[in-house]
């Protein structure tokens, strides 16, 4: 079964009213010195009204570089988009003018990048950032777009918004800065939100704050929000929906409670494993043996396969299932669950 024809139940959504956000087989590659490095390999997923999908995978699997995609700022070249669709509300980004797609990051589609320190201008005041999104697509003058930016900094919990809005990114702690970026993203009320780490390199407190203040304006708005992580605590807190990368491909797709109990994929397994366990105290954490696959030098059949506890080679493969020769495609393997193993029943025990 192809990624592109199958679909998982969504999040919470109107009656009637379908995904805003489709994303069908989509390749990215990027020609560098050394060849190709294919980043991002027949990616599918949807995003639903109200609904969190959380996409989870080690460094280096694709997270970013899909979400990069989505908002149209990959640098191309060296990136190349070889394939695939990103449906917004009918219309495929990737067919549209330039200046039409413009027109939907922002107002329908918007994004909070990892590093807020790195992602500000550190020469404007965090108010003429947050107001130039009203200057550029809603020609508000610089009087009346300082005022919203007052009101999104009040609304994000950025204390004595009317006294800070002419401070600039340097004189706010890094919890602040990123709730400057939640405030730009969220400035023309956009049906999607993607946040890319957006609790990385922040204490936990400041974390559940964070994420805390994401879920109150998903619940005012109904936006639908793709949270990029690593982090699976607060992915198991707030997502509706869970994708698993690996080597730029989808191995797992599922509702969170079904991916967290009982993983499909050996993968999945692994990374499941290696969170520490309250209950085994003093234990001892199960990392993943070996290390992320080389994009330029994706390994033959499943690219899990030379890190997997469970793979099957030679006589112990089944025809047409050898893990280092067959590459396993996203299944359905029980009702509501996808994975790409072949052996994803055996891992699953049924």
């Amino acid at each position: 079964m192809s990624t592109a024809s199958t679909s998982l139940p969504s999040g919470p959504a109107r009656a009637g009213t379908g995904p805003l956000l489709e994303v069908q087989d989509l390749r990215v590659r990027f020609r560098t010195g050394s060849g190709l490095v294919n980043a991002v390999n027949g990616v599918s997923y949807t995003v639903s009204e109200g609904e969190t999908l959380a996409i989870l995978g080690e460094s280096g699997s694709g997270k970013s570089v899909s979400a990069q995609a989505i908002m149209g700022i990959l640098d191309m070249p060296p990136a190349e988009i070889t394939s695939g669709r990103i449906v917004f509300e009918g219309r495929d980004l990737l067919t549209v003018p330039a200046e039409e797609q413009r027109k939907v990051r922002g107002p329908g589609i918007s994004m909070i990048f990892q590093d807020a320190l790195s992602s500000l201008n550190p020469v404007y005041s965090v108010g003429f950032q947050i107001g130039e999104m009203f200057r550029a697509h809603r020609g508000m003058s610089r009087k009346d777009a300082k005022k919203r930016a007052v009101e999104l900094m009040d609304r994000v919990r950025i204390p004595a918004a009317a006294q800070r809005v002419n401070d600039y990114p340097h004189q706010f702690s890094g919890g602040m800065r990123q709730r400057v970026m939640i405030a730009m993203a969220i400035a023309l009320d956009p049906r999607v939100l993607i946040a890319d780490e957006p609790t990385t390199a922040l204490d936990v407190t400041v974390q559940a704050q964070v994420m805390d203040l994401l879920k109150d304006l998903q619940r005012d708005t109904g936006m639908g929000l793709v949270l990029i992580t690593h982090d699976l605590g607060v992915v198991n807190e707030v997502a509706d929906n869970v994708a698993v990368m690996y080597a730029g491909r989808i191995v797992e797709r599922g509702t969170v409670d079904d991916v967290f109990s009982n993983p499909a994929h050996p993968y999945t397994e692994g990374l499941m494993s290696s969170i520490p366990q309250v209950e085994a105290k003093g234990g001892r954490l199960l990392p993943i043996g070996g290390q992320p696959p080389n994009l330029a030098h994706i390994p033959s059949g499943c690219p899990f396969h030379p890190r997997c506890p469970k793979r099957r080679i030679g006589a112990d493969a089944l025809p047409g299932r050898h893990c280092a020769e067959d590459v396993p495609p996203l299944r359905l393997v029980v009702p509501g669950r996808e994975a790409a193993c072949h052996y994803s029943e055996e891992v699953l025990g049924v």
